[in-house]
């Protein structure tokens, strides 16, 4: 029905655009420093917890079969640990334009990793895709790493943005069938649990030593931000909207975070946009698009949004 397709496109539409808005909320909350990217993940993995927790008393139990609770633990260290640990640290030496950009990325990996977990065919045309978008990245370092000001990018900052997205990549081509198996709700709740556990060793000292007192009225908007609609709003539109769309049509959806991101970044100062990072983002996205042709082509699955 047109009303349900409407209602799948609203849903992802709104999730990405949650995602490019906190591409640019996570580098103003980096620039602030008040706050260390440790510490953000502890206080995003406590709300997240709290909130799927709580949303759990008011649906109907599901009970997990033996030895799932185990899984879930690599599941939140690969899926929710890595990917925003290295995202909130990577965002602090990196503009939110290139990490957008490079966040386009995910359905490459996935490729990848799907090959060698799931024995997915590597096409002519997946090659080529991953050839264009590795250009496109390579041409970006090239052109975007500075010493200072609005378009610094450090060596650093580019590692751990990809490393971001290889971890979630990985995470999606190993534990698939486990993220189908059970709700949104049951798999996020113990998820965010564990990786919250995994934090406090990193977190603890932080934790305690942190002036919250000091942290601008902004930052803190910001912060609530990042749990409420980045963490539990968006990790529950993307699945909700897959149920009324072709799942290409979702992972078409990768593209907008870049554009908001860029958007905002560049109207409210915190990133310039220049010729060679625009030519760098044309690349990668066509790129990524051969890709996503060719899994369509074979009627594979698409690849799920990289989460930050």
């Amino acid at each position: 029905m047109a009303s349900d397709k409407l209602r799948g496109h609203l849903s992802i539409g709104a999730a990405y655009t949650i995602f490019g808005l906190n591409l640019v909320f996570c580098k103003d909350i980096a620039n602030s420093a008040s706050v260390a990217p440790q510490v953000l993940f502890t206080l995003r993995a406590v709300g997240a917890t709290a909130l799927f927790w709580l949303i759990s008393l008011f649906l109907p139990k599901e009970k997990m079969d033996k030895g799932d609770r185990l899984r879930i633990i690599g599941a939140s260290f690969l899926g929710l640990f890595m990917p925003q640990m290295t995202f909130l640290m990577g965002i602090a030496e990196a503009t939110a334009i290139d990490a957008a950009i490079l966040g386009t990325l995910g359905p490459i990996f996935t490729m990848i990793f799907a090959f060698l977990f799931l024995k997915e065919p590597i096409t002519g045309k997946k090659a080529g895709g991953v050839a264009l978008s590795l250009a496109g990245v390579l041409f970006l370092i090239f052109n975007s790493v500075h010493t200072g000001g609005a378009s610094s990018t450090s060596p650093r900052g580019f590692a751990l943005l990809l490393l971001n997205s290889i971890t979630f990549s990985l995470y999606l081509g190993i534990y698939r069938p486990l993220i189908s198996k059970y709700s949104v709700i049951t798999f996020m709740k113990w998820s965010f649990l564990f990786s919250l556990l995994m934090s406090l060793p990193l977190s603890a000292k932080g934790l305690v030593t942190t002036d919250y007192a000091a942290i601008p009225v902004q930052v803190r908007w910001e912060i609530g931000y990042l749990i409420l609609f980045a963490t539990v709003f968006a990790y529950y539109l993307i699945p909700y909207g897959q149920k009324f769309i072709r799942p290409t049509l979702v992972s078409m959806y990768n593209y907008l975070s870049p554009v908001i991101a860029t958007v905002v970044s560049i109207w409210t100062g915190l990133d310039v946009l220049t010729w060679q990072k625009l030519l760098a983002t044309v690349v990668i996205v066509s790129g990524v698009v051969l890709v996503s042709r060719s899994r369509a082509a074979a009627a594979g699955p698409a690849a799920a949004p990289r989460k930050e």
